[in-house]
């Protein structure tokens, strides 16, 4: 029986997972078209999940694809020359991988290309794919590279501008065509990146909306327990948990596992109104991986306090202004939401109650 998720990537085998079927659909059809696409999002909001999910569509679908899928999520505290070195050697396992899934090996050409390259910096990065792409291409035909990059806010900060740089130059070499789509995954957008900004390398990214769960998709994600257990969920439980969760996925996923894991209810009892206040009072006292975040993303700046209990306590309407630093920072981390009338809104209502606790709690 599967399980659902909180700790992570979601395994479709091992977890119930909610299919994004539009949101997928449109990531791809972004990717054929050659898009340069940027997806930044909170923590925890499924960008991997999501992601990992189309590439695997699409690459299933159309074999003339060939994606890499990279991670900077180790790369922060990494000096230029270790940057580029271990980006490396994060390629070149990739592309071994991408071969091996595929029943194939690289060509000698490419095998030895490979074991010679060394990247150290841009240019080198910008030779390097030139080289790739062009013995690749010659032993198979069409082969359209798609470079995903996750957690990419984890790239040293002194590399930042070199190789945004160079991925502009190989997103838009028309004549050798290195790299057919490029998509970034990360929390920070490129505007909270302290690039170069005289340089501006990303007027030409397409930014892409990963929303959270409507109620329909969290419906869709306890049917798949229901149906393998035969345990329902009331109507109104499921309303109910969206609207306190917002539809952020953790959230979700976390209250799932309350109701279906941790309080014991028998498979042969409907999961009532009773059993969601239960959950609902756990996962206010709890201290999750979520809500830590949250906690320490409220904590971060003394002055988060005053206009976070200004929204949470419906003292005064904030305006939503993207442009106040204060307010673009809380929306990067998933904690305030744009509202009615463009005001601020604290993202749900179970991060109000852990905001008014943080801050009330002696």
């Amino acid at each position: 029986m599967r399980r659902f998720e909180t700790r992570g990537p979601v395994d479709a085998q091992k977890n119930y997972i909610v299919s994004r079927t539009e949101e997928t659909a449109d990531f791809i059809n972004r990717v054929k078209a050659r898009r340069y696409v940027v997806i930044f999002a909170p923590r925890q909001t499924g960008k991997t999940t999501f992601f990992r999910t189309a590439l695997d569509k699409l690459t299933t679908e159309e074999h003339t694809y060939f994606p890499l899928q990279l991670n900077f999520d180790t790369y922060a505290e990494l000096s230029i020359p270790e940057f580029y070195g271990g980006l490396f050697e994060d390629i070149r396992e990739e592309i071994e991988t991408v071969f091996e899934q595929r029943g194939s090996t690289p060509s000698e050409t490419l095998m030895e290309m490979l074991d010679t390259t060394e990247l150290t910096n841009a240019l080198s990065l910008r030779q390097f794919f030139s080289k790739f792409v062009r013995l690749l291409n010659v032993q198979h035909i069409e082969q359209r590279v798609i470079l995903i990059i996750d957690e990419f806010d984890g790239i040293p900060q002194e590399a930042v501008s070199g190789f945004l740089n160079a991925l502009r130059h190989i997103y838009l070499n028309t004549k050798n065509r290195c790299i057919h789509s490029i998509g970034i995954v990360g929390v920070k957008s490129i505007t909270q990146l302290n690039y170069d900004r005289s340089i501006s390398p990303f007027n030409i990214q397409d930014d892409f909306d990963l929303p959270n769960f409507t109620l329909e998709q969290v419906q869709e994600l306890l049917s798949q327990y229901t149906e393998e257990t035969g345990q329902p969920f009331a109507q109104e439980v499921i309303e109910m948990l969206h609207r306190q969760t917002g539809g952020q996925p953790f959230l979700v996923n976390r209250f799932a596992q309350i109701l279906t894991e941790d309080l014991d209810i028998p498979k042969t009892e409907t999961i009532h109104t009773e059993h969601f206040l239960t959950a609902h009072t756990h996962i206010i006292q709890e201290r999750n991986v979520n809500i830590e975040h949250l906690i320490t993303n409220i904590r971060r700046d003394p002055r988060f306090k005053n206009i976070l209990m200004k929204i949470a306590t419906y003292e005064s309407r904030v305006r939503f202004n993207p442009d106040n630093p204060l307010i673009n920072e809380l929306t990067t981390y998933g904690v305030i939401k744009k509202g009615a009338a463009g005001r601020c809104e604290i993202a749900n209502p179970i991060y109000q109650q852990r905001i008014l606790q943080a801050f009330t709690s002696r």
